[in-house]
C-alpha cells in the first residue's frame, strides 16, 4: 500500500494512492505514542493525483542518518570503515516536498552533492526493540536524498552543517508499506543519467540492526526516519539539474536545483 500525505483546496490529509487516485483518509497511519492506536480511515474522497500537491509523506521529529553504510561508498571517498553505525541528524528544517527545489546556499563554496537512500519510516514508538523485532516498528519505506556540502563536511569535521541547510533533505513521493529491506534497489538519476544504482543487500550495518542500535540511543517517534545511506557514485549538483532517487517498490522523488 502506498500512503501519501497531500494537500488539496487548502486542507492537508493523507490517503492512499491507486494507479492515478488517490484516495482520502481520516487521521493519521502511525500509532499514536500514548494510546497504541491507529486513526486512519477512508473518508471517501478521491482524487486525481494531478489534483493534489504531494507533501513529505511524514512528519518526523527527527531524520536520523548514517554515514558510510555502503563499502563502495566508503572507498569512492576515502574515509576509514566504521566500526559502529555513524549516526547523524538533519532537521526538520531541511525537508522538502517531491517537485520542489533543492536550493545551493549563497554560503556554499564548493561542491553539493546529491546522496540517493532508501528511508526507513517508523510506525509506532520505538526504544530498545531487540534486532529480531526491529521491523515490526517500521511502517514503510520511501525515497530519500541526502543532500550535502562538501566542503562544509570537510571543513567542520562533523556533518551537522554540511546536511543541514533548508531543503537538503527531500522526501518522497510516498511511504510504500511492503517491501523487502534485505535487498531493495536504489537508483539516483541525474538529468536522466544513471548515477547510482545499488540496493540494501550492500548495506555494511542492515536494517533490523540500525533500528536496535539507533532505539537504544534514542527514542524513535511514530513517522521519524531513518536515512539508511547512500551506495557509490555520488556527485555533484549544479543550478538547472534535475535529480531523481527511484526506490524500488516505491517510486520517484524528483527534484531541481537552483542558486
Amino acid at each position: 500500500m502506498k500512503i501519501a500525505r497531500f494537500s488539496h483546496m487548502g486542507k492537508t490529509q493523507y490517503g492512499v494512492v491507486e494507479n492515478q487516485i488517490i484516495k482520502g483518509y481520516r487521521g493519521s497511519p502511525f500509532t499514536h505514542p500514548d494510546s497504541g492506536k491507529v486513526y486512519f480511515n477512508s473518508d471517501g474522497t478521491r482524487y486525481k493525483l494531478s489534483e493534489v500537491k504531494l507533501l513529505a509523506p511524514c512528519e518526523p521529529t527527527k531524520v536520523v542518518c548514517l554515514g558510510l553504510n555502503y563499502r563502495k561508498h566508503i572507498e569512492e571517498i576515502g574515509f576509514k570503515f566504521p566500526e559502529n553505525p555513524i549516526l547523524f541528524l538533519k532537521p526538520p528544517s531541511a525537508i522538502i516536498n517531491t517537485e520542489e527545489h533543492i536550493i545551493r546556499p549563497k554560503s556554499a563554496a564548493g561542491r553539493i552533492d546529491y546522496e540517493g537512500e532508501v528511508g526507513v519510516v517508523i510506525g509506532k514508538k520505538t526504544k530498545d526493540v531487540p534486532e529480531k523485532n526491529a521491523l515490526e516498528y517500521i511502517l514503510g519505506y520511501t525515497c530519500l536524498n541526502d543532500v550535502t556540502d562538501r566542503y562544509a563536511q570537510q571543513k567542520d569535521g562533523q556533518w551537522t552543517r554540511a546536511k543541514g541547510f533548508d531543503t537538503f533533505c527531500p522526501i518522497g513521493p510516498w511511504i510504500e508499506t511492503e517491501g523487502n529491506p534485505g535487498k531493495m534497489e536504489v537508483k539516483t538519476l541525474l538529468n536522466g543519467q544513471i548515477r547510482q544504482n545499488s540496493d540494501t543487500s550492500y548495506l555494511i550495518f542492515k536494517i533490523p540492526y540500525l533500528i536496535a542500535f539507533i532505539s537504544e540511543v534514542m527514542t524513535l517517534m511514530p513517522g521519524d526516519i531513518i536515512a539508511t545511506g547512500t551506495p557509490e557514485g555520488v556527485g555533484q549538483l549544479n543550478p538547472g539539474d534535475t535529480v531523481e532517487i527511484n526506490v524500488e517498490g516505491v517510486g520517484i522523488l524528483r527534484n531541481y536545483v537552483r542558486q
